[in-house]
This record gives C-alpha cells, structure tokens and sequence, in this order.
C-alpha cells in the first residue's frame, strides 16, 4: 500500500452522504472502509474494487464499533481519515416527542459518534495523525420548526467536536465538523426521517404547517452529495483544515444570518452582561 493513500473509515455509507464520501475517496486513489447496519447493502452500493471493504456496524454498540474498527487495522494499516456520519433526523414538536424516542435519537446521532471515535483515536495516536469529520447540520448552529431533538443532538456533535480538538492536536488529528445545509438525500424520505410519537390538538396547524414543508422538500434539496464528497476529500488533503466547514449555499446563507443575529444580540445587551461583574479585590 502507498503510503500517499489515506485510508476512510466511514460510517452509514449505504447511502446518501457517506456513499458519495466513500465514492469520492475511492476516485481519489484513496482506500475505504464503508460501514453501515447491513454490510451487504453497503457492499451493493459500492463499486466492487479491492480497495474498498464493508463492515456490519450499528454505532449505537461500542462493542461492534471496536470490532469493525480492529478489522479495519487488520485489513488496511491503519485509519487516517474517520467520517462519523451515520445518524437520522427525528422531527415533531417537542412535547408530542416521547421519552424512548429521544433517547434513541440521541443513541445514534450523539453516542454513535462518541463510540466510533473513541474505538478510532488509539490507532491515530499511535500514528501520531488523522483527521476526523464530524457529521453535523445548520441544525447544530441554529434551531429549526419542529427540530428540537434533532437539533439538540448537532449541537451536543459540535461541542464535543470542538473541545475533542484541543484534545487531540498534540497528536497531529485535526478535527472537522461538517454543516451541511439541505442536501438531495434520503433524510427526508420516510425510511429515514421520523415525526412525533403522538399529537397534541394546541400544535396541530403549525406541526402540520412545518411537517409539509419538510416533506415537500424531499429529493429536491440543491445540494449535490456527491460534490460534498469530493470537497471533504479535498479537506482531507489540507495541512490546516477548518474547525467548522459550511457546506451548500444555503448552509452559508443561514449560518451567516444566525452569526449576524448572534452578534447583534451580544452588543445590545453587552451593558447587563458586564453589570454582574463583582469588584476587584482590594490589594493588601
């Protein structure tokens, strides 16, 4: 194996982004490890090669995500890129959203991630590098209608991305959270996403109103997966990549709008915020 070949570790790579993620690196002379719930559907979707292997791995189980991580050493070497992208949205008024349902949500957007990275970081640390992209949202920035579960999950992605960074550079691991914006994926479709458990009549125009909205947006969202797997393959090649990469033009357009509205807000109140200050202590 050339040693200018990264190798992937790429979870949920069936379909949608993480297929084209692992397309791209494949294009890009790179070799992969494709992972999902159902190996066989990933190896489906995969151009058959020999640089590319599928793996069964449910990230919600530490246990498969140390396996599949083990089987990926032992096939290629080492890790030098991880994409935790495996995840789902899981939309409704919060109140209509049950217990179980949340926890589950937060099992695979949030502990999938932490899992997957904990079983990889060992074999970037002994290899003194790595780069990890961290699969977030717009929705991990900003809230949407009827998204706070699914928001709450991205934001919890990018705190834990954000001081997992400080973390690991003295190691030469760089890490990337990914914003993407609307994207021409099954996240809309009804294999993927998910609505509330039950319905409460105060919400009923607005959930209806906003669930609409969503759905009629399946399948035709302007972002280009493919393209996004390209760009983080273009990522993957820099010698200093961004904390936070915005990824569509509507990612950069609404992330732009939110960071005005935040800093706007910062400056109208700055005189309350230093108000709760205390006195120095006075000298001895």
């Amino acid at each position: 194996m050339a040693n200018d070949r990264k190798v992937w570790f790429i979870t949920g790579a069936s379909r949608g982004i993480g297929l084209e993620i692992a397309k791209a690196a494949l294009s890009a002379g790179d070799l992969v490890v494709a992972t999902g719930r159902d190996a066989g559907a990933v190896k489906t979707a995969l151009p058959d090669t020999a640089d590319a292997i599928a793996l069964q791995l449910d990230v919600t189980d530490p246990m498969q995500a140390t396996t599949a991580v083990a089987e990926a050493v032992e096939q290629f070497g080492r890790i030098d890129v991880l994409v935790n992208n495996a995840g789902y949205g899981q939309l409704g008024v919060f109140e209509e959203i049950g217990h179980d349902t949340i926890l589950r949500q937060f099992d695979t957007n949030v502990h999938g991630t932490l899992h997957v990275t904990r079983a990889v970081l060992p074999v970037m640390r002994r290899n003194t590098s790595g780069h990890i992209f961290n699969l977030s949202s717009i929705g991990g920035a900003l809230g949407f209608d009827i998204a706070s579960i699914y928001c709450a999950t991205k934001f919890a992605v990018e705190g834990f991305s954000e001081c997992l960074a400080l973390e690991v550079k003295p190691f030469n691991i760089s890490v990337t959270i990914v914003q993407p914006g609307f994207f021409r994926t099954d996240f809309l479709d009804d294999s993927s996403i998910r609505f509330s458990d039950k319905a409460i009549s105060d919400y009923a125009d607005y959930a209806k109103a906003t669930q609409g909205f969503y759905t009629s947006q399946n399948h035709v969202q302007a972002g280009d997966p493919a393209k996004l797997g390209a760009a983080l393959v273009r990522l993957s090649r820099e010698k200093t990549p961004p904390l936070r990469y915005a990824a569509g033009s509507d990612a950069h357009d609404y992330l732009s709008g939110a960071y005005d509205a935040r800093m706007a807000e910062l400056s109208e109140w700055q005189e309350l915020s230093k108000s709760t200050d205390g006195k120095a202590a006075s000298a001895a």
